[in-house]
């Protein structure tokens, strides 16, 4: 008996992917992607089309469906880029572009925020302090500037959200995803009237928190047409990207973390309680019912990468190739050259919307292969000291998974080993994230019993990549160095962030 399979769509910051996953088999059937633009009309500005997700959603569905040649889809579901979202009129038309994740213009409606409160109050309420790009900081600054197009919201729905709107015609998004806008009260997984009417913001405009295997709604027969599916499908409530990437490596009980490095690089460690927290740091809801996950953030991981691609005249995922192999063939510290890979501001520690990147070391010797795996350096410095700190609010790990599209490559996984000084479990998984939708919409379709059956049938990992002594004693040294560059340089990355 063949069994139907299940599509997860992934509205990433760079691409959206498709994932087509037989749950019998526990396997990926059929996967595409595509990428679409990052608007940036401002230094401080970071935007996308929401038509460009939804475009791209349909593309990478038919595509799937094309290369499998089957179109028995049990259940749909989403998982997506965190954080920022689309603005949608009473015909649910999109008011102009989204303001996502990587935009820095609402410091100081930030700050006015965390001050209604007080910085106490508010996290033990969101489990987090806002960060520019949260959806908080940015509705504060519509209001401050732009009050007209805030007063023709009807509503504020997250990338994945904003899909499945088109999918099936019912607003509402899922508790990961609402936790991630710092206006959720995290422990009660509902909207916080405390914060949201502390701002004066209109509180029906957010959307309903469903649970993420909850069923939404089901596929219209437009958008079953455009995706070249049959109406009626359900489609599940989903979740944001990480909860998804740790649905996927089995990450939804306490005793095991994640480093993902996909655009953005983060730490992930699920815990069973929201009462402690750390500013530095972000407590979202999960995925999986009546967990929570402790989130430290690096904010251009891959995505520092990729600027570099464009910088030297590279194009394409070829390029990734290309940085590996000359990467791989420059010695641990890169001769010298230091990369802070703050190019869109920075978040754990130190949550500064005008910290800036920088390679410090720079020389005449140094080549591309030089700059590539110094990049891959900073990030992999960054996620340590977030890991560090995650730990130590959430408690040891006795496993870390690497994930994401980056740790697919032996050298830069190889780096971040050596830089954390600790074995990394790669995940045998490709697509976590769209794999991990897969799996809400198997579970909210009743193709698994739960969560935990689904993550048992699914989650497999490879051979562990120890991190090499010698490295790591250089790393240690350098870690050090590249702790003191920021405290040195704030100032400057300050005023030269007021130039913008």
């Amino acid at each position: 008996m063949i069994m139907p399979l299940l599509l997860g769509i992934d509205i990433g910051t760079s691409s959206a992917k498709a994932v087509l996953f037989d749950s019998d088999s526990a396997s990926i059937v059929a996967t595409a992607g595509r990428e679409y633009p990052i608007h940036r009309p401002a230094p401080d500005r970071a935007e996308q089309n929401p038509e460009d997700w939804w475009n791209a959603a349909v593309d990478v569905t038919r595509r799937v469906v094309t290369q499998s040649g089957r179109a028995d889809i049990a259940a749909i579901s989403l998982c997506g880029q965190m954080h920022g979202g689309a603005l949608v009129d009473a015909k649910g038309i999109p008011l102009g572009n989204a303001i996502i994740w990587a935009d820095q213009r609402a410091v100081d409606e930030v700050r006015e925020l965390v001050a209604l409160l007080g910085a106490e109050r508010y996290t033990a309420i969101a489990g987090t302090l806002p960060a520019v790009g949260f959806l908080g900081g940015t509705l504060l600054w519509l209001k401050k500037h732009h009050p007209e197009r805030l007063d023709q919201v009807r509503a504020v729905l997250f990338p994945k959200d904003y899909v499945r709107y088109r999918l099936t015609g019912v607003i509402a998004t899922d508790v990961s995803d609402a936790a991630a806008s710092a206006l959720f009260d995290v422990k009660a997984a509902r909207w916080s009237s405390e914060i949201i009417g502390a701002a004066g913001l209109p509180e029906a405009i957010f959307p309903t928190p469903l649970a993420s295997t909850a069923i939404a709604g089901t596929l219209m027969r437009a958008a079953a047409d455009a995706l070249g599916l049959r109406a009626d499908i359900p489609v599940i409530a989903g979740c944001a990207d990480q909860p998804a990437q740790a649905v996927a490596n089995g990450l939804i009980q306490p005793g095991r973390a994640s480093v993902t490095v996909g655009s953005g690089g983060q730490v992930c460690n699920p815990i069973a309680s929201a009462d402690k927290t750390d500013a530095r740091l972000h407590v979202f809801n999960h995925a999986a019912p009546d967990m929570w996950y402790v989130l430290g953030a690096t904010l251009s991981a891959g995505l520092s990468l990729r600027w570099l691609r464009g910088i030297v005249g590279l194009s394409g995922d070829a390029a990734y190739a290309t940085f590996s192999a000359e990467a791989a063939a420059i010695p641990a510290g890169a001769n010298g050259l230091i990369f802070l890979p703050h190019l869109a501001g920075e978040r754990t520690p130190h949550m500064d919307a005008r910290a800036r990147g920088a390679f410090i070391g720079l020389s005449a010797f140094h080549t591309r292969g030089h700059l590539a795996r110094a990049v891959m350096e900073g990030v992999a410095f960054s996620l340590r000291s977030a890991l560090q700190i995650s730990l130590e609010l959430g408690g040891a790990a006795d496993m870390i998974i690497a994930a994401g599209g980056a740790m697919e490559s032996d050298v830069w996984r190889g780096i971040v080993a050596d830089a954390l000084g600790l074995p990394l479990r790669r995940t045998l998984l490709t697509e976590t994230t769209g794999v991990g939708a897969a799996l809400l919409a198997g579970v909210g379709a009743g193709v698994y019993p739960d969560l935990a059956a689904a993550c048992a049938r699914t989650a497999r990992y490879d051979s562990v990549t120890e991190p090499d002594a010698a490295r790591g004693a250089i790393y240690a040294e350098l870690y050090e160095q590249y702790l003191g560059l920021y405290p040195k340089l704030q100032m400057d990355f300050h005023r030269l962030a007021l130039m913008n």
